[in-house]
């Protein structure tokens, strides 16, 4: 069986998150994707640290399974080289700065017009129209800007998350819709132009919290680790200095955490404890309940009685913990992945596909595929040369 995306081709003119993680996504597919990238340096995210054996760790995450194509599109020879090889892609996906693409000649209508089977896909901060669409976005102000930052923290301090939420959003939403242009076109021999915005990205994760806000007539707030409509569900200290997450989420959980966790059978139909609007009301009294029993036992000695209970639980790990999780381990989910640098390990895509092995191909040094691709263009090699004197293509 051939991957999902063979023989799909993507000219990805990219750089930092939510770009490269929706072309990495279709490269994990099997879709060849074509990285631009300026050949003074390249993407800029190779830069925002050396942690991977002298690699940047968002690079390396982001970028596998990619040919990098080292190549001045300022330059008129270089925008030549780049409409050849979109007249040849699927799909061409871009996340300059706000019209960057269309002053360079690679807006969507343009391409569009000239490639009625493309799929173009724009992602941008705040999208096309609007106050905001020439304000520049990074993820962190997206968060912020979006009300992310006022649900994410604790009570008294407002925080970005840890990961970067807005970017992974918008590249999320941009493979799924590039996935639903190809399966169109299938259908209709038509391409389509999309539009993905970093702002609407993260302001439909805010969906539930919306909702609540415009029912309640009040923002939900931070809770941090907690819940604010559920008690109890936090995290509780253990005897060995570790913490574990327990969640209730019904009544019939409550009774059976009461009497087989707390060694408190009363309290499973007392009224005031045995439903979860009378434990949100006295949720500092049935936290200090929860985190003495805890308090008593190794976080192992915790996690294993909650799990006899089929009661919902989870280690407060770090992200070293995460290297060595029994259940990555468990189900084989690291593979080796070369790089400029040697051999590192990274996770297997989170989807599968029964009987295939998703690829895990190469993190591309800079401007690594520039002469192949030329090649693959019908490019002679004095014109390749040229190019590469000149400064429009190589490194």
């Amino acid at each position: 069986m051939s991957l999902p995306l063979a023989g799909v081709t993507v000219i990805a003119l990219e750089q930092a998150v939510a770009a490269p993680l929706a072309s990495r996504h279709l490269a994990d597919l099997g879709a060849r994707v074509v990285k631009i990238e300026r050949p003074d340096g390249g993407d800029f995210a190779r830069g925002y640290d050396h942690s991977v054996n002298g690699l940047a760790s968002h690079f390396v995450w982001l970028n596998r399974g990619k040919e990098s194509v080292a190549l001045d599109v300022k330059a008129p020879e270089g925008r030549a080289v780049l409409a050849d090889l979109v007249a040849g892609a699927d799909v061409f996906l871009q996340n300059l700065a706000p019209g960057a693409a269309a002053r360079l000649g690679f807006g969507s209508a343009e391409l569009r017009a000239r490639h009625p089977r493309l799929v173009t896909v724009d992602l941008s901060g705040y999208g096309s129209g609007g106050p905001y669409q020439d304000k520049r976005a990074y993820d962190m102000l997206i968060q912020c800007e979006s009300g992310l930052a006022s649900v994410t923290g604790p009570p008294d301090r407002p925080s970005k998350t840890g990961v970067p939420s807005s970017d992974i959003a918008a590249g999320m939403y941009a493979l799924t819709a590039t996935l639903g242009a190809l399966v169109g076109r299938a259908a209709t021999g038509q391409g389509a132009a999309i539009e993905v915005s970093m702002f609407e990205a993260t302001a439909e994760w805010l969906g539930h919290q919306l909702h609540y806000t415009q029912g309640a007539g009040r923002s939900p707030g931070r809770a941090g680790l907690s819940h604010p409509a559920i008690a109890p569900y936090d995290a509780y200290p253990t005897a060995d200095g570790r913490e574990v997450m327990i969640g209730i989420q019904n009544d019939r959980e409550w009774a059976r955490f009461a009497t087989g966790f707390l060694d408190r059978p009363d309290l499973a139909d007392d009224p005031e404890w045995a439903t979860n609007v009378a434990r949100v009301r006295r949720r500092r009294l049935v936290d200090a309940l929860v985190g003495g029993r805890t308090a008593t036992m190794t976080a192992d000695e915790a996690i294993k009685l909650l799990d006899t209970l089929a009661i919902a639980s989870a280690r407060l790990n770090d992200v070293a913990d995460l290297l060595h999780h029994p259940q990555l381990a468990a189900r084989d989910r690291w593979r080796p992945v070369t790089t400029p640098v040697g051999e590192v390990r990274s996770l297997l895509p989170p989807f599968g596909f029964a009987g295939i092995e998703l690829p895990m191909g190469p993190v591309p040094a800079l401007g690594a595929h520039t002469d192949a691709a030329l090649r693959g263009l019908g490019y002679s090699d004095e014109r390749i040369a040229a190019l590469r004197a000149s400064g429009v293509a190589g490194v």
